[in-house]
């Protein structure tokens, strides 16, 4: 099945070829995917057949829990607990890890609510969902009397409370997928009635305001379909369930192309190891198709069990048609191995070809120059060092890698060959980690630097872009943190190796971007 590219940049978040492949089939109504960030299975509901299952690629499908009171969307909080949306009792539930059920909201001026749809969490705690009345109808719920006389969106406080109305009661026949943008300065709301999706300010009380259209018309004639599910990828895209499968917006409201079933989605969520697998959730179904963007960072992606989250939480970067908008009291920058024995003619490895690519790269030059911007805009800086004692005791002689250092007497402590390239010397305030491995955060004290100073974001330069680069980008994107790779800040022996890492391993765990454009975002 091939899927529809409308304009420029779709291809870049998805192969027009990728392949739809069936989780499983057989099921009455599918809805409410969502991936487990620690157990890796994902979750989704069968609200006619009253219950709910789960999939991983060991046990295959699953039921987990019958009757589920015709439960439809789902998400986690930061804890992991499941937050459901009810329809038979029209009520947003949580169900905490060790088996406690709590009612989040069920009225609303002690009217009970119609039956909350779908939801989403803010990196605040705050819990937002859509109320139409679907669980009120046949099939779908239960069959009974409205007690509201609209369809509303709510928000349930950090601490819990009362939920709030945060739109005119009038605004949607019937609200349905909601999602935040990247950056969490905007609330995407559909309707799946009035078959539009409308965007709103999300202001610091987290109330809503200043409601507009951002898409319409996301209806045919001659596919079935229409906005339903709905979330945010992390360059601020949006994807909709729509007719023929899944429409794709731009953040300035371009159709950039269409996601193509074989059966009407009703809703979506990307899963997977590394997030880049997109589950939908089709009528009889359960899809699964790979993409080449991932979803915006939501609070649960970084959370354990009954504790806080590994990082802050807190929003991931906002990027909007390739722009990015960073908070430099988040990022932190590393330098890394950008050392005389690395890069620099006469050094230990100057015959792996390392100093021409480094030249070719203008990697010192780059480095240089987003480093002072950094530090002007409170970016901390932290030099990663390779620092070896005389002889190289304590380092294994388990790979090709380590074996070379040790026979060029490379990275001596104290040696020209381990002092940082000219130019590039700490200045007052930059932080020193010193590592025996490829890996800044193998045996350092790099996260202890990153947690005391309140730092999430990572800008990531440095020499050995396949490999030092790539595997501290590896390993902080499993940390929780958001890493960012300028790739004019990198380099290693020669371009092809470079552009494999960058080209491919690198974009599944890391914002792949370029000096300039850090520097404009960090404003």
């Amino acid at each position: 099945m091939t899927h529809v590219t409308l304009r420029t940049g779709f291809e870049d978040l998805i192969d027009p070829y990728a392949p739809v492949g069936q989780v499983g089939t057989g099921f009455d109504f599918t809805e409410g995917p969502i991936w487990h960030p620690v157990d890796h299975y994902l979750l989704f509901s069968d609200m006619p057949a009253d219950v709910r299952r789960r999939w991983d690629a060991r046990r295959g499908v699953v039921e987990v829990k019958r009757p589920s009171n015709k439960c439809n969307g789902m998400t986690y909080d930061a804890e992991l607990n499941l937050i459901v949306c009810e329809h038979a009792t029209s009520s947003l539930i949580r169900e905490r890890s060790d088996g406690r059920r709590e009612v989040l909201a069920s009225h609303f001026e002690n009217q009970e609510l119609n039956s909350p749809n779908d939801v989403c969490v803010h990196s605040s705690g705050a819990i937002y969902f859509s109320d139409p009345w679907y669980g009120r109808m046949p099939v779908y719920g239960v069959e009974r009397p409205r007690q509201l006389g609209f369809q509303g969106v709510y928000r349930v406080p950090p601490r819990g409370g009362a939920p709030k109305l945060l739109v005119d009661r009038h605004l949607f026949d019937q609200p349905n997928g909601l999602c935040f943008s990247p950056d969490e300065r905007v609330l995407y709301v559909n309707d799946t009635v009035q078959a539009l999706i409308r965007a709103f300010d999300v202001e610091a009380d987290g109330a809503l305001a200043n409601p507009r259209v951002f898409a319409s018309g996301i209806r045919s004639e001659l596919e079935p379909g229409l906005p339903d599910g709905m979330k945010c990828d992390q360059r601020g895209n949006v994807w909709v369930t729509a007719p023929g499968g899944v429409w794709v917006y731009s953040p300035a409201g371009d159709l950039l192309g269409k996601v193509r079933l074989p059966e009407m989605v009703a809703n979506i969520a990307w899963g997977g190891a590394d997030f880049r697998t997109l589950y939908l959730t089709a009528t009889h179904s359960v899809y699964a198709v790979p993409t080449k963007v991932g979803p915006r960072h939501e609070p649960y992606m970084s959370g354990k069990r009954g504790g806080t989250a590994a990082t802050s939480a807190a929003p991931a970067p906002n990027l909007t048609d390739g722009d990015m908008r960073l908070d430099p009291q988040r990022c932190a920058m590393i330098i890394q191995d950008l050392q005389n024995d690395v890069i620099m003619d006469g050094g230990a490895f100057a015959e792996s070809g390392a100093p021409a690519h480094a030249r070719a790269q203008r990697v010192v030059d780059n480095v240089r120059r987003l480093a002072d911007a950094a530090r002007a805009r409170g970016v901390i800086i932290i030099h990663v060092w390779f620092i070896v004692e005389a002889g190289a005791p304590g380092v294994t002689l388990n790979a090709p890698l380590f074996e070379g250092l040790v026979d060029s007497k490379a990275m001596v402590r104290g040696s020209w060959g381990a002092a940082p390239v000219p130019s590039l010397e700490p200045r007052g305030g930059d932080f020193v980690v010193e590592k025996m491995r490829m890996s800044a955060w193998e045996g350092t004290r790099l996260e202890t630097i990153l947690k005391a100073t309140g730092r999430d974001m990572i800008i990531n330069t440095g020499a050995w872009t396949n490999m030092s680069v790539e595997h501290t980008a590896r390993t902080g994107a499993d940390k929780g943190y958001f890493m960012i790779v300028p790739e004019d800040c990198c380099s290693t022996m020669n371009a092809d190796w470079h552009n494999a890492s960058v080209n491919f391993a690198l974009q599944n765990v890391s914002v792949v971007t370029n000096a300039d454009a850090v520097i404009k975002a960090l404003g």
